[in-house]
């Protein structure tokens, strides 16, 4: 059994010391909070934005490479897009990620129901001219815009002020 002499110090830390080092792991914890959550929100915006792109995308080949026409559905309050195809069991959908919002359609109609709209890839017509305006909660808005010439999707970032 070891003693302890009145000279013998003991190794270890104190409770003071442990607090004092827990104090400083919950500050920098909480300065850079806003700044990872700023960069999370960011990375889930471009994902979704080109994740938007790519399903105009598939909407235009599709029409072009199976010769059937291709009908694209936006909902924006549900945050959906829906692929349908005169291919007997042919859908696919796209639900924008949480915390992301289809925020406008263009171009700009009035007097549909529910804010949905309908647009109609033809094989071999020209590919109309979609423009989809994702925001997110922070209010970074991107928006996704189908070329009619070119027919490939391109992605613009909007400034707002």
């Amino acid at each position: 059994m070891p003693t302890l002499s009145a000279g013998s110090k003991c190794a270890g830390i104190t409770l003071i010391e442990m607090v004092v080092v827990v104090s400083i792991i919950g500050l920098i914890a909480g300065i850079s909070f806003p700044s990872i959550s700023a960069g999370l929100d960011s990375v889930r915006m471009v994902s979704a934005t080109d994740s938007v792109a790519a399903f105009l995308n598939s909407a235009a080949n599709r029409a072009e490479r199976r010769q059937q026409p291709v009908s694209l559905a936006i909902w924006p309050r549900q945050n959906l897009l829906t692929l349908y195809s005169s291919e007997a069991g042919f859908k696919r959908e796209f639900k924008v990620p949480d915390g992301i919002a289809i925020a406008a359609i263009l171009p700009e109609a009035a007097g549909e129901p529910d804010g949905q709209r309908h647009f109609l890839f033809m094989p071999g017509a020209t590919i109309p001219g979609i423009g989809i305006e994702l925001a997110n909660r922070r209010g970074t808005r991107r928006m996704v815009r189908l070329d009619p010439m070119t027919g490939f999707p391109r992605v613009e970032s909007i400034i707002t002020k």
